[in-house]
């Protein structure tokens, strides 16, 4: 994610910023991708924090149109853990944006999202026909980690579901292409395996032995669709940690030049050598403080080849390349 001017002053802002430091209002602009001062701004500026403009006054931002269902205000908590939901969705969708993904010059459907709070029952994250359903109630950082534990997951954020579940979307999206599938299944495999026996096989038997050589995580060995979006999600991460780091001024030997956009970046193994390097560095930054590793993956030959194979089409897919 790029580091923003302060349209008003000195100093820097950042993605999320509803104000600068000296109280100025400012709002993101999706398509100049800059901080402005005018309005109009997103309605939900005041329910939820979104930091967007709208159109015209009154109205959703780009984001915000996309929610079809919002949660139930009543149930506790709804509010503010749909407000860190919707902000995770933004980022995904603006670094999507640097691809041409869900823009206005994007001449395919927008994912719609269904946001919903759990009651009783939890609610179950997925993606059918283009909508995206997602449980706000994971933004509860004790809810998310009781689960990530149960399921023995390294790595369960709000941007990470984002990512995942927005990669199936994407996926339906190449599919109606006449050139993606036949791509698609020499290097996942058939999607046309049964999904519901393949998860069910994967909770009770778990992962296949030796899942590392050929897959980013234990879920994508699950079936070829979580195969994708996982990987797909990972190629998301992988970018934008790249991307975040030449923002933040930060350098490195393995950055090709000054100035380099990752997002620009047509040679997928470069792009994934940058980032793998960036990430270990971080990630024994961490270490020093005792926190948990930002990235805690090992790419292997057969992931590497895959990550390659969704950031050509992801790069091109938006405008029908």
């Amino acid at each position: 994610m790029r580091v923003f001017a302060n349209p008003v002053g000195p100093g820097s802002l950042w993605f999320d910023n509803l104000a600068t430091a000296t109280g100025t209002p400012v709002a993101y602009d999706p398509q100049a991708r800059a901080m402005i001062t005018m309005p109009p701004f997103c309605a939900n500026r005041d329910v939820i924090g979104c930091n967007w403009i709208a159109p015209e006054q009154g109205a959703f931002c780009r984001a915000c149109a996309m929610t079809a269902l919002a949660p139930d205000p009543a149930i506790p908590d709804a509010m503010p853990h749909w407000a860190k939901t919707e902000a995770a969705k933004r980022w995904v969708l603006d670094n999507l944006g640097r691809w041409n993904w869900f823009r206005p010059e994007d001449p395919g459907a927008p994912p719609v999202f269904y946001m919903l709070a759990e009651g009783p029952t939890p609610v179950a994250m997925g993606h059918v026909g283009g909508v995206v359903t997602i449980s706000v109630a994971e933004a509860d950082p004790v809810l998310r980690a009781t689960r990530r534990e149960a399921l023995d997951e390294p790595y369960r954020t709000m941007i990470g579901h984002m990512r995942h579940e927005i990669s199936h979307m994407l996926w339906w999206r190449l599919s109606l292409r006449d050139d993606f599938l036949e791509a698609f299944r020499a290097m996942f495999g058939d999607e046309r395996e049964d999904y519901a026996a393949a998860l069910q096989r994967h909770y009770q038997q778990g992962p296949p032995e030796g899942w590392r050589s050929s897959f980013v995580s234990t879920y994508a060995s699950a079936h070829p669709h979580e195969d994708w979006a996982e990987t797909a999600a990972h190629l998301l991460h992988l970018t934008d940690i790249a991307d975040s780091f030449a923002a933040a001024g930060l350098s490195s030997s393995e950055l090709p030049y000054h100035g380099w956009d990752p997002y620009m970046e047509a040679d997928a193994e470069r792009l994934i050598h940058v980032a793998t390097h960036q990430v270990m560095a971080v990630n024994h930054i961490n270490r020093a403080m005792g926190l948990s590793d930002l990235y805690p993956f090992v790419l292997s030959e057969v992931s590497r080849r895959k990550l390659v194979f969704v950031h050509d089409w992801l790069r091109r897919g938006a405008q029908g390349l």
